[in-house]
């Protein structure tokens, strides 16, 4: 895509849609931290569900400390990776009472060395609680980048970078959103929506489907691991 179409792409999301906003619930910047680590491998009606009376119980890092991993447990156990997350929870809240005053820091490296974030939740953190030009790239914006030709890359970092590149002033904040957006609800995984997407015209892809009824395209095979006669080295 070029740098025109790219603009368009977005003006007409933003048409659509002039305040794009993450589906996470959250009431602070704590709990949103809190609910992005929750939303790995998960959706985010199934963390609001389980975050929903966690929420009305927990506000800081210091009540979910009090609170402690059993108790965090039994509200997020509805949730995949559950036994992971509520470990990392609770020591990233203890981490933040320790080295940053109960607060959570508006710093991607600071935010990274907590346990549980990476550079895609420490993106949407700096991006919705604190206004950063941020590009967090996750399965849709992975997709949609790559079959729309606005930012291609074989890795999310080599997308977050393109986007970085190519996205126009007006449109960096909300752009993860935008695109967040039109990847859960059109540009899908297996069946994309072309036949209502409103930048159809744009977009590079070339399997659109067109037809409402059409039956998803069968998932390719998963190919045979190699079998080594030894472990390489190093593993």
């Amino acid at each position: 895509m070029t740098r025109d179409q790219i603009f368009e792409f977005f003006r007409r999301l933003a048409e659509a849609n002039p305040a794009p906003e993450t589906e996470l619930a959250y009431g602070n910047t704590y709990q949103l931290l809190v609910a992005v680590t929750m939303s790995a491998q998960s959706t985010d009606v199934g963390v609001n569900k389980a975050t929903k009376r966690l929420f009305e119980l927990v506000q800081t890092p210091a009540q979910m400390v009090a609170l402690g991993e059993a108790g965090l447990k039994e509200h997020i156990k509805t949730i995949g990776l559950f036994n992971a997350k509520a470990k990392n929870v609770i020591v990233l809240s203890e981490m933040l009472i320790r080295d940053h005053g109960g607060e959570v820091p508006a710093d991607r490296d600071a935010l990274t060395a907590l346990p549980g974030v990476g550079r895609k939740t420490a993106n949407v953190v700096l991006n919705t609680a604190f206004g950063a030009e941020t590009f967090a790239v996750d399965t849709h914006i992975f997709r949609v980048c790559n079959r729309t030709g606005m930012a291609k890359g074989k890795t999310p970092e080599a997308v977050e970078k393109g986007l970085d590149k190519k996205v126009p002033a007006p449109f960096r904040l909300g752009a993860h959103h935008w695109l967040i957006l039109h990847g859960r609800y059109v540009c899908k995984a297996r069946k994309p929506e072309c036949w209502h997407c409103g930048v159809i015209d744009l977009c590079r892809y070339k399997a659109k489907v067109m037809d409402a009824e059409a039956k998803p395209a069968p998932k390719k095979p998963a190919r045979k691991p190699k079998i080594l006669a030894s472990p390489p080295k190093g593993q």
